[in-house]
């Protein structure tokens, strides 16, 4: 009896050692160790891409990971980049905040290797200055569910990521700096190409996505010649690389700016930037008056300016689903906290437009205050993120030959919850909370008239549960239904369009151009001539 007793202990020992054993995958660089979640989709948190970039590897280019030995736990995400709290809606679930960032998410539905599941990549926005790998508005595992391998991978921000400087340069073998987190991103998509079919995905069917910076920065990868061969689709949620939304600078403007703001800080040279600690670096970098971090055409990751290399079909042909937000930015961005009167928006059109304020009043109406405060969202969203985002979706259906799958989102946000108390909206979407008791509580401080910038992501992918700040409704989940099953759809296929959608037409070279408006009740509009000329007149403004 004590015989059987001992091996039936020593056979739950056995079961729960193994239960305690999660996935296993051999990389290149060898064996990692992630869970399998309740749904049954795989993960793998806190994979290395590339070396920690701290040191003498500060501003430079990504390093292969070392290889290891045993098998390497990723149940958990790793370090998001060194940043400032930025913006009030950004929630990570990272271990910390580090130089040593470079780490990748991986879901996975496949049961096997060599499953040769579609793959999204995706790239988080902030600015080029916040944002993590870890948020759960990213989170991978409803696209898992659908069929597909979902990443979400950080990269440098900021100081860290964007700084240019002549000893860089001097010292590169390319000649080039400033685009270290073009680069980190870059680094990701060759280490997927190495990878994913350990995971069960398919190298040839990757596509990038990424909102605000993150869509920046896709339009960025498909022009590259480091990334363009790299990748079989695009989605862009608001934002293209092109004047006026964060393009890059000449190289020698972005050297010239490294220096200046070393000399601001008292570090004559690369050795004693290095030396900087990281906290102390980004504190320096975060002080009013620092000379911009700007992305670089360093005829390296970027020969020419996005825009002209589009315009001359040198980026991928692939297939592009792209749009924007219908209210991306309040209408106080245009007003100057001016209330929406007819003399005050004249006055402001006035300000930013001189003689021409009588062409841009046709173009954005103000008969009334109902009127001037839709005029006005609309204008300050177009300078914000809407041309650049426009501009990229019209060139590459001009030159690519391939189609372009245009949206409007334009579902407004439902109310906080109760639980949210004095919090309030921000600019572009973000939250504030406000921490004295005594103030009213004011969930709307700015009318809005559609949806606002950041708004869609949960929607597409999949994640509104995770996001306790919104008392959201059975409509948002429909709308999220939608949006989501089209953002599937073009992974698995370059195509939107599927069964029980709504139909989305595709802009090619002489096609009518139309566009699917993303609400409870979704259709496919035709761009108005109005729409269109809003857009024309702001080209002739950016690309003079």
């Amino acid at each position: 009896m004590k015989k059987l007793t001992f091996y039936l202990l020593i056979q739950m020992a056995c079961i729960a050692a193994f239960a305690q054993n999660g996935p296993q995958i051999k990389t290149v660089n060898g064996t990692i160790e992630g869970r399998v979640e309740a749904s049954g989709i795989k993960s793998f948190k806190g994979i290395p891409f590339a070396q920690p970039p701290v040191g003498e590897l500060r501003w430079k280019d990504p390093q292969p990971v070392k290889n290891w030995t045993g098998v390497l736990k990723t149940d958990k995400f790793g370090n998001n980049p060194m940043q400032k709290n930025v913006f009030g809606d950004m929630m990570f679930r990272s271990a910390g905040m580090s130089e040593d960032c470079l780490y990748l998410n991986v879901w996975t539905p496949a049961k096997s290797a060599g499953a040769k599941v579609p793959v999204l990549v995706y790239f988080y926005g902030g600015g080029f200055v916040a944002g993590d790998g870890s948020e759960s508005r990213y989170d991978g595992e409803s696209m898992a569910k659908r069929g597909i391998v979902a990443i979400t991978v950080n990269y440098r921000l900021g100081v860290f990521g964007f700084m240019a400087h002549p000893e860089l340069s001097a010292e590169s073998p390319h000649h080039s700096s400033g685009n270290y987190g073009l680069l980190d991103q870059n680094a990701a998509l060759r280490w997927v190409q190495q990878n994913i079919a350990a995971f069960g995905g398919d190298p040839k069917r990757v596509t990038i996505a990424g909102e605000s910076a993150g869509s920046i920065a896709v339009s960025a990868q498909m022009v590259s010649p480091l990334s363009k061969n790299l990748i079989a689709g695009a989605i862009g949620e608001s934002g293209a690389m092109i004047n006026p939304t964060l393009a890059p600078v000449p190289l020698k403007v972005g050297e010239d700016n490294g220096v200046k703001f070393g000399d601001k800080i008292g570090a004559k040279t690369l050795a004693e930037l290095r030396a900087i600690p990281a906290k102390e670096l980004l504190d320096d970098a975060s002080k009013q008056g620092t000379p911009p971090m700007s992305t670089t055409i360093d005829n390296y990751f970027l020969p020419e300016k996005p825009a002209d290399l589009f315009a001359e079909g040198k980026q991928a042909h692939v297939p592009l689903l792209v749009g924007w937000n219908s209210a991306e930015i309040p209408y106080q961005a245009l007003m100057y906290g001016n209330a929406p009167t007819s003399e005050n928006y004249l006055k402001q059109l006035k300000m930013f437009y001189g003689d021409n304020a009588e062409e841009v009043l046709k173009l954005y109406p103000g008969n009334s205050q109902e009127e001037i405060i839709k005029s006005a969202t609309e204008l300050a969203s177009d300078r914000f993120i809407v041309y650049s985002t426009w501009k990229w979706a019209d060139l590459h259906a001009q030159t690519s030959g391939e189609p372009v799958y245009r949206y409007m989102f334009s579902k407004p946000r439902p109310p906080m919850t109760a639980k949210m108390g004095n919090a309030t909206a921000g600019l572009a979407g973000g939250v504030t909370k406000n921490t004295d008791a005594a103030k009213p509580v004011n969930k709307a401080p700015a009318p809005m008239v559609g949806a606002a910038h950041a708004s869609e992501i949960e929607y597409a992918m999949g994640n509104l549960a995770s996001n306790e700040v919104y008392d959201w409704k059975p409509e948002d989940f429909k709308v999220s239904e939608i949006m989501e099953s089209y953002f599937a759809n073009f992974i698995k296929t370059g195509n939107p369009n599927g069964k029980g959608l709504p139909k989305w037409s595709a802009n090619i070279k002489g096609s009518p151009v139309k566009f699917i408006n993303i609400n409870v009740n979704t259709k496919l509009e035709a761009e108005s001539e109005q729409l269109r000329s809003r857009y024309l007149f702001l080209d002739g403004q950016y690309t003079k």
